[in-house]
């Protein structure tokens, strides 16, 4: 059995639903807040770690640290950038070996100074030399520098140099010419007595890469090498060529008919003398 619903009923039916929904609406508006306040922490503190990342993330030593290590073959060479130094202490006798990246446009440049050891430890003159190769191996002439001194016993150091041609864009695979990509530099000492092997030295290394001519060499031809060639129009007024008469088959008289008639009666008779002076003369009956 229904009970009747009375004024009163109803409301506080309607009291009861208006606090439940400012009760919902306030606390829509709590997360709201905290959620508000929490976006933006989060994005304080993500832009403090990408401001702090470059400082962290960057392992690359400066330029001016010098390098003191020095590889021993093509495979474990050491690369080298231009402007920082290089710095290794080895012995005579140990084959160094650096590389370097080149651009197209530059004309790298490497000078080498050797401490040598005292000259109470050697036993006479030694020689070094420093070698520049390409990614294949290639050895690349210096064009300028001393590539191959010579230091008398009484010398403390030797001084080396050696500057490349210019590297080039492109060029003809059987030219040989440098052209972008990684240089090794190998330095050694190509003579020296057998009792100076294995003394100490240090070896000062720099790089540089300056720009040469970049306007002549480098991209694309500003005109042909074979001009176009201009025939201009043909000329329609030349007269055909006359067709030449033909008398038979035997050409007209000459001095030919002469020559051919006397040369031929010159070697009949060249014939028949061979002949008479060659043949077999029969022996005459007794």
């Amino acid at each position: 059995m229904k009970h009747p619903t009375t004024p009163l009923t109803r409301a506080a039916l309607a009291a009861r639903s208006t606090r439940a929904a400012l009760a919902g609406a306030a606390l829509s508006r709590a997360v709201l807040t905290r959620a508000a306040l929490a976006g933006a922490a989060l994005a304080g503190i993500t832009v403090a770690a990408l401001g702090a990342t470059p400082a962290l993330a960057d392992p690359s030593p400066a330029p001016s640290t010098p390098v003191t290590i020095a590889g021993t073959s093509f495979l474990t060479a050491v690369p080298v950038t231009p402007g920082r130094p290089v710095d290794v202490p080895a012995v005579t006798g140990d084959y160094l070996y650096w590389s370097f990246a080149a651009e197209a446009g530059q004309r790298p440049d490497l000078t080498a100074e050797v401490a040598l050891p005292p000259a109470t430890d050697r036993h006479g003159t030694q020689s070094w030399t420093v070698e520049v190769f390409d990614g294949l191996r290639r050895r690349q002439p210096c064009v300028a520098g001393d590539q191959s001194p010579r230091a008398a016993k009484e010398a403390t150091s030797v001084a080396l140099r050696c500057q490349l041609r210019q590297v080039r864009s492109w060029a003809e695979p059987s030219d040989g010419d440098p052209l972008p990509g990684t240089y090794y530099v190998r330095l050694s000492s190509s003579l020296l007595p057998d009792q100076d092997l294995g003394l100490p030295i240090k070896v000062h290394l720099t790089l540089a890469a300056p720009k040469g001519d970049t306007g002549d060499d480098q991209g694309i031809l500003a005109a042909p090498l074979n001009p176009e060639n201009s025939p201009g129009t043909v000329n329609g007024t030349i007269p055909p060529l006359a067709e030449e008469d033909d008398d038979g088959w035997l050409p007209e008289f000459s001095s030919r008919w002469i020559w051919t008639a006397g040369g031929g009666i010159l070697a009949a008779l060249t014939g028949i003398i061979g002949f008479a002076l060659t043949r077999r003369r029969r022996p005459r009956a007794a």
